[in-house]
């Protein structure tokens, strides 16, 4: 037996093991750098014409969700919303919308129609979204009292994890409040 004949498929292994690995991946996790960094700074232009910046809502649970009226999941997504701004009406809360790649026209219409009494903001030539490494809606970034960025949801928001995540930053704000007098 030759060389050859043991090399040849001995040299395959890898590169199949290699392949095995990437196709059980799921190319939709994408690990975010930003948990746990400041959330960036912005301001613009509401759809309704108002300037609102980030700093804006100091000292509120921010729920800060890139979307569009071109996006299918954002429909099933923004119900998630309305019932939360309702829940949380009383509460430290915001949510903020930013119109990911669409036309305003378009976006307020769809507003209109879908409901929902939070700002959504115009982000011309996407700067908002590349400082936040935006790349598909719906995208959503849970923003702590603290202005940190305490988790990033790559597409849609459901209940259970909307619930979750603000219940969990708005306690956690109270504990250091109260850790802090």
């Amino acid at each position: 037996m030759s060389w050859q004949k043991i090399l040849l498929p001995a040299m395959a292994i890898p590169i199949v093991a290699l392949l095995a690995y990437g196709l059980t991946r799921d190319p939709n996790i994408v690990e975010s750098p930003l948990p746990g960094r400041p959330a960036f700074e912005f301001s613009s232009q509401t759809l309704d014409g108002d300037d609102l910046g980030l700093s804006d809502l100091t000292g509120k649970v921010v729920v800060l969700n890139f979307w569009a009226s071109w996006c299918v999941a954002c429909i099933d997504e923004h119900r998630v919303f309305i019932e939360a701004e309702r829940y949380y009406a009383d509460q430290d809360y915001q949510m903020l919308g930013v119109v990911y790649q669409d036309e305003v026209p378009n976006a307020r219409r769809w507003m209109e129609r879908m409901g929902g009494g939070w700002p959504s903001l115009v982000d011309p030539a996407s700067r908002i979204a590349i400082d936040y490494g935006v790349y598909g809606v719906p995208e959503t970034y849970f923003i702590g009292k603290d202005g940190l960025i305490a988790h990033k949801q790559i597409g849609p928001v459901n209940a259970m994890l909307m619930k979750q995540l603000v219940d969990s930053l708005l306690a956690a704000s109270v504990t250091i409040e109260a850790g802090g007098s």
